[in-house]
């Protein structure tokens, strides 16, 4: 099914930052920025619990907890496991992510891709999340990133053990919908490949930015929107860079970065525009794009999502963006040249 009919609208709101990354999160901060995107209309979240070690998960339950369950969609992700172990986060391993949560819950986490572990994050999700039932499940970083040379071994078990078991889920109507959620492309370009099992929807993190798209632009998001597989778009801030921080891939952003972000910037200037409403419009303007998910850990930060989503951006801005060459030519932009 396309996931489009499921979603109640094109931008969501992603509780990675609720996990503590980067930094300590007040608990109070935290609810008072779900509560904001609540009141301001947003209707889907998504979580994982990696985020801080099942923290994201908890702190988005409580705020949830008393609101309408038919009123909002759901996702969070598989293919790690919270133990009641402990162990100092800063010491995880998370492939090129270094200790991206070190301020999360000191729970200790097992990777686990096989359909018993599936099933068991599911509960425990829903435990976590104080819910009966989830709407979208993700298979969570089965890629390069975190798993170096050894990804496809990975990916391998969660083709044959959480693929299927979702599948089965679905099947049941335990969910609606299933997929992959990554920061990699070629895990999603693999699974469209397959012929059984059939995801519904990929979430994307990172790939399709104003800083780096031209690799989805190439076949993946050509063939999922052949194929009906909807795309949603995770970290479109490119990690915050695109909006006003400085980490890019989850890291201190290099100087080439730095400075292509300067020269989007100084476009954004010449034309009357916020950084934000480029970043967010340009991702939703292709058509394998069902919705785009930033994170926030501060309220005011889900108004400014929501403005930039509605400001007008002229042809001539993105008309800029093509000629330095920042955009792809070939990339779809939300408005056309009305000449």
């Amino acid at each position: 099914m396309s996931i489009r009919s499921l979603l109640p609208g094109r931008i969501g709101f992603g509780t990675a930052p609720l996990g503590n990354m980067f930094r300590a999160i007040p608990d109070e901060e935290a609810a008072a920025t779900v509560q904001a995107a609540w009141d301001q209309g947003i209707r889907y979240f998504d979580t994982a619990p990696l985020y801080g070690a099942g923290l994201a998960e908890i702190r988005l339950g409580d705020v949830l907890a008393d609101k309408p369950r038919d009123a909002y969609v759901l996702s969070t992700k598989v293919g790690r496991i919270v133990l009641d172990e402990f162990e100092d986060p800063a010491s995880r391993e998370l492939g090129e992510k270094g200790a991206l949560f070190e301020h999360g819950r000191p729970h200790k986490m097992v990777n686990d891709y096989s359909a018993d572990a599936t099933l068991r994050s599911v509960e425990n999700s829903l435990e976590r999340l104080r819910t009966d039932r989830l709407d979208i499940v993700w298979v969570h970083d089965v890629a390069q990133d975190f798993y170096g040379d050894d990804w496809v071994g990975v990916y391998e078990s969660a083709r044959t053990g959480a693929f299927r078991a979702l599948t089965r889920l679905r099947e049941e109507g335990v969910i609606a919908a299933w997929g992959l959620g990554v920061n990699k492309v070629e895990p999603l370009e693999m699974t469209l490949d397959l012929d059984e099992p059939r995801p519904d929807a990929f979430l994307l993190a990172g790939r399709y930015t104003l800083l780096d798209h031209s690799r989805a632009l190439q076949r993946l998001l050509p063939a999922a929107a052949e194929r009906d597989v909807d795309i949603v778009v995770g970290g479109p801030y490119s990690s915050g860079i695109l909006a006003g921080g400085s980490h890019f891939e989850y890291a201190e952003a290099p100087a080439h970065i730095v400075d292509k972000v300067g020269r989007i910037k100084a476009l954004a200037q010449e034309h009357g525009i916020g950084i934000k409403s480029a970043a967010l419009q340009f991702v939703l303007a292709h058509p394998a794009v069902a919705a785009v998910i930033p994170g926030a850990t501060r309220p005011s930060r889900i108004a400014e999502d929501l403005s930039a989503l509605s400001e007008d951006v002229p042809y001539g801005f993105w008309k800029s963006l093509r000629e330095q060459k920042i955009i792809a030519h070939d990339a779809p932009v939300p408005v056309k040249d009305a000449s």
